[in-house]
């Protein structure tokens, strides 16, 4: 997916043009824009569906097929660079390059194909761009939020408001590491649903500990399957709906229930059948609706609302103080 919308292309602006890579263990993103974060132009958006964790995430390495779909992805995202003369760039990897034994050598391949310098960064360091990212949509207010991020990779969850991150913590356990785990038929099973729900229960303690210290009034699901599930509910209202004119979207909660709860009840060929979810989330999609809806009935949400802006906008609003 391609966003090509500057006049400036292929030229510089007075603050520069800046490109983030955001290197996931789903998709590659890339960001380019200038100006600043309250006047922010972008030049280019686009998503690469490596699956760079495909096949290997469990074994904690990188697969030959996904090493080399990772290495191309790179070396689009430099050529695209390159022609709009970014001056500032970045290029950030999160949990499958981080946990893979042969991390390294992607980033060394990358750095000898592009000259792009990859940074691994923690999951805890993950979770305090997306809350920059989410803070610049104007989304947070007084009151306690908590963030979830489904990566695939890891899940990244983050009690905050608009002047203080309080608490933070990145989960190994995304998307991609829970369909390898309980997804092995489709549709999911009822008995694969509820172990998921067990699994997390168990899993999350330091999350539900700090909920009880820092009560929250909303839910801010960061882009990802939260795109998805927006897109689908907008489209039973009209064709209009485009995400890349809006910063956040307010859900209505039994909207939202609706569509996870049909998600989840879905087959692998009804949901690749609708246009609305991007290929590298057809089946990604299922456990995330388990997770997004575990954690509203676990914590009694009543007020959900997606972020466009995560991980790469916060590298942006980073690189642009």
């Amino acid at each position: 997916m391609t966003n090509t919308t500057s006049p400036l292309s292929g030229g510089t602006a007075d603050f520069g043009v800046f490109a983030v890579m955001d290197l996931g263990t789903n998709t590659f993103h890339l960001l380019i824009a200038e100006g600043t974060m309250n006047d922010l132009h972008e030049i280019v958006r686009e998503q690469v569906a490596v699956k760079l964790g495909e096949g290997g995430i469990s074994k904690g390495v990188i697969l030959p097929e996904a090493f080399e779909r990772g290495l191309n992805a790179m070396k689009e995202f430099k050529s695209k660079i390159d022609h709009h003369r970014a001056q500032k760039i970045r290029a950030i990897a999160t949990s499958a390059v981080r946990n893979a034994s042969n991390g390294q050598d992607f980033i060394q391949q990358v750095k000898a194909g592009t000259g792009i310098e990859i940074e691994i960064i923690s999951g805890d360091k993950e979770a305090e761009l997306i809350y920059q990212g989410i803070k610049a949509t104007g989304l947070l207010t007084d009151e306690n939020a908590l963030v979830i991020d489904i990566g695939g990779g890891s899940i990244e969850f983050i009690i905050c408001n608009k002047d203080h991150l309080f608490w933070k913590q990145s989960f190994e356990i995304g998307a991609a590491r829970l369909m390898e785990r309980f997804h092995r038929t489709d549709p999911i099973p009822p008995d694969a649903v509820e172990a998921i729900n067990v699994y997390l229960e168990n899993t999350l303690t330091s999350l539900f500990d700090a909920i009880k210290k820092m009560p929250v009034q909303q839910l801010i699901g960061s882009s990802g399957s939260f795109e998805t599930f927006a897109e689908l509910i907008e489209s039973e209202r009209s064709d209009n709906f485009d995400l890349t004119k809006i910063k956040h979207y307010p859900f209505h909660l039994d909207e939202l229930l609706q569509v996870t709860g049909k998600l989840i009840a879905s087959s692998h060929s009804e949901r690749e059948a609708n246009k609305l979810i991007i290929p590298v989330r057809v089946d990604m999609i299922v456990v995330s609706s388990v997770v997004t809806r575990y954690i509203i009935h676990r914590l009694g949400i009543r007020n959900v609302a997606l972020s466009i802006y995560s991980l790469k906008e916060g590298v942006l609003a980073e690189m642009m103080e």
